[in-house]
């Protein structure tokens, strides 16, 4: 950051956070929603280093430092031992790029890199602002959320967690590319490779994989197939060489660890596998395909139950436990196939939870507060 990029006249934005797909692309579309209404506004993203941010956020067109640091190991204590130093570390960084880059404001999409450089900035004066995008907020949104200048939510209710006069429910806000999807499913089936007639099971781990549910589609592929079905398989990496190798000379299956047009998977599917993470849940309620949810247990505060309970309740989506996904995953999504009724409930109820605007909404708000 030169002297005479100081000197661009505009207002400067750091977007903090990240550490999967469901924070990154949100701050994503909020950077970007900012950018349309005020083109002249310099954006700065600041995330962990080694995360997907480092590599997701360049590719959008933005600039971003990273941080040392690591979240809470909620599986391995010992793990948390080096946790301190990182974080006292993380803050003389923090202070560093507070200095060179002198923002207007700062805004937190959540992820554990957003926690020091909101409060750093908390503690100079400079505006903050959260996006919590989970039904269940997480303890570092509720502790940043005592300074904060607006809070924005996914859902109500979320005066529980935060003032209430500094809420503004937005929803989460969705990648473009999904909100005006313009692929065709037969154009997203020859992407694939896949039989244009054949219903077509889109199975997504979020952005990192799902153990559990890779194993249950691994061990029931036969299953699947055998009921005409065909699949579309993001495993995650570390899933991704099984997956290949058990799929070795299927013709129905597509085998990924990483699907980066999204708008082709939505295309293509009929119905959907899915952790229950908040992007998620806002992309599939958009999209409005029949779901079943698997949530990720360890997921902090258990969000991705609530957030999964929160749409079986109103009939939009069904929900299979992790530790019951290897027994009956499959046969809860096979069921789905064939009753039509059920699918058209679902996705009648889904898709009155779509917000499609919610950039538009969360970047007014901020101008409009730092004006």
């Amino acid at each position: 950051m030169s002297r005479d990029e100081n000197k661009i006249s505009g207002k400067r934005f750091i977007i903090a956070g990240g550490g999967t797909g469901g924070h990154i692309f949100p701050a994503i579309a909020i950077a970007n929603a900012l950018k349309k209404i005020s083109p002249d506004a310099i954006f700065l993203f600041v995330g962990a280093k080694g995360k997907m941010e480092m590599e997701k956020v360049p590719q959008a067109g933005y600039k971003i430092e990273g941080l040392t640091i690591a979240g809470f190991n909620r599986s391995s204590l010992i793990k948390n031992i080096g946790l301190p130093v990182k974080l006292i570390k993380s803050f003389f960084q923090v202070s560093r790029i507070m200095n060179e880059f002198k923002p207007d404001a700062v805004i937190g999409v959540g992820g554990y890199s957003s926690f020091p450089v909101l409060r750093y900035a908390q503690s100079k004066g400079i505006s903050t602002f959260i996006h919590e995008s989970n039904s269940f907020a997480g303890k570092s949104n509720i502790l940043l959320g005592k300074k904060a200048r607006k809070i924005f939510t996914a859902s109500g209710g979320m005066e529980k967690f935060f003032p209430n006069q500094k809420i503004v429910v937005t929803g989460n806000p969705v990648r473009n590319s999904i909100v005006h999807n313009v692929i065709s499913k037969e154009d997203a089936m020859k992407f694939f490779g896949l039989n244009t007639s054949a219903k077509t099971i889109l199975c997504i781990g979020g952005s990192l994989g799902a153990k559990s549910i890779n194993e249950a589609v691994d061990k029931d592929l036969r299953l699947i197939l055998d009921k005409g079905l065909q699949l579309i398989w993001q495993t995650g990496k570390l899933y991704l060489d099984k997956a290949k190798a058990r799929c070795e000379g299927m013709k129905n299956v597509y085998v990924t660890d990483f699907i980066a047009d999204m708008n082709y998977g939505y295309a293509a599917a009929d119905y959907v596998i899915s952790r229950s993470g908040a992007m998620s849940v806002a992309e599939l309620s958009i999209v409005a395909k029949p779901v079943v949810f698997v949530p990720y247990p360890f997921a902090a505060e258990d969000h991705q139950t609530a957030n999964a309970q929160n749409l079986v309740q109103k009939e939009a989506a069904l929900m299979v436990e992790d530790k019951l996904a290897n027994e009956k995953l499959v046969p809860a999504l096979i069921e789905l196939s064939s009753n039509q009724l059920l699918q058209g409930k679902l996705t009648k109820n889904i898709k009155t939870l779509g917000v499609f605007d919610a950039d538009k909404i969360i970047a007014e708000e901020i101008l409009k507060s730092i004006e």
